[in-house]
């Protein structure tokens, strides 16, 4: 069931003397409960700005076009809640505007009753409009440097706990910790005392501490050896296979491609999508030309140079380097690729 939609996202940042970042252009993008959509792309391609539109700390200058929309929890049985497990089954949909391609993780989830679904009729939050009630409560983040995120003179238990308090929800930092798979003797640390793999888990278990129907986890494994990566997106997978709708923003294609983790995956390249369809077929057999190129560019398939540089965001020309001129989207079966825009 989708639960945020991104719709012709478009986000410029004036930066001085007439420049203007041309950060996020004509995004949409639809996340799904209980899967992972994993957004990928090169370093300064815009994906963190898309996590920024969505959790509304764009800078205040942005100027944004587009719609984000988030539907929130609701009644009747095609709702699941965060705590009830759900098995994997990839299954591709007959949505072709931007492919759902996961079916419910258990057809029988939509006959469950649970006394932790919400009784009030289902409710659509425009993020754009500037209402942020929703931050912590439906939609949680987990940042990329989670050691700066925390302030550093306090525990983490003390921190989780503070959370549970302002979001009002039933949990005690000790079920939390442990749900993010560490110690409960982490509780009694401070920020400076974690590891990253550690640091990574405690952001999780705060971004938990509401009960979120979405997580946007934006490169929640950069810096980490491949142990704590393959953790890290384990405890994400676990998320949606909980419930959640995870948004996974990460240039880590190796993770991806060895864990398994991703149900979409959404390749961006200079602030537009290129391709977005299943995980396990974009990764096996992607159609877009960046797409190859990008994993052509990882150590396991040869580390082909990319043939083009990455472009600047500021002043960025329509002209797309690998189509040599204007593009759209174009639904294909159960993809969407980017194609060179047709001539009037």
């Amino acid at each position: 069931m989708k639960r945020l939609s991104i719709d012709a996202l478009t986000v410029r940042i004036p930066v001085g003397r007439g420049d203007v970042v041309h950060a996020v252009t004509d995004l949409s993008l639809d996340i799904e409960a209980g899967a992972i959509t994993a957004l990928v792309g090169e370093s300064g391609c815009g994906k963190s700005i898309v996590a920024s539109a969505v959790m509304g700390v764009l800078p205040p200058d942005a100027i944004t076009t587009g719609t984000i929309r988030l539907l929130a929890r609701g009644t009747g049985s095609d709702r699941c809640a965060l705590g009830t497990d759900r098995s994997r089954v990839r299954t591709d949909s007959t949505d072709t505007r931007l492919p759902a391609v996961h079916a419910d993780r258990d057809p029988r989830a939509r006959e469950r009753t649970d006394s932790t679904v919400l009784n009030s009729a289902d409710e659509t939050v425009d993020i754009l409009a500037g209402d942020h009630s929703y931050r912590g409560r439906r939609i949680a983040l987990v940042p990329q440097s989670p050691s700066t995120s925390f302030t550093p003179v306090r525990t983490i238990g003390s921190q989780l706990a503070e959370a549970i308090s302002a979001l009002g929800t039933a949990h005690t930092p000790a079920d939390l910790i442990e749900r993010a798979g560490l110690s409960p003797t982490a509780l009694d640390l401070y920020p400076h005392e974690l590891s990253g793999g550690m640091a990574q888990r405690a952001a999780v278990a705060a971004a938990l501490a509401g009960d979120p129907e979405v997580i946007i986890a934006d490169e929640p494994t950069s810096g980490l050896d491949r142990a704590r990566t393959d953790q890290i997106g384990k405890l994400l997978r676990e998320c949606a296979d909980h419930g959640a709708a995870v948004l996974l923003i990460t240039h880590d294609l190796g993770h991806l491609i060895r864990a398994d983790i991703a149900d979409t995956v959404a390749v961006m390249y200079a602030s537009r999508l290129m391709e977005v369809g299943p995980g396990a077929q974009v990764l096996d057999d992607p159609w877009h030309d960046y797409t190859r190129d990008l994993l052509a560019a990882l150590p396991e398939r040869g580390l082909h140079p990319l043939p083009h540089p990455p472009r600047a965001l500021t002043n960025l020309s329509e002209i797309c380097p690998y189509a040599g001129g204007p593009t759209q989207l174009i639904p294909q079966r159960q993809r969407v690729i980017r194609q060179l825009r047709p001539p009037c």
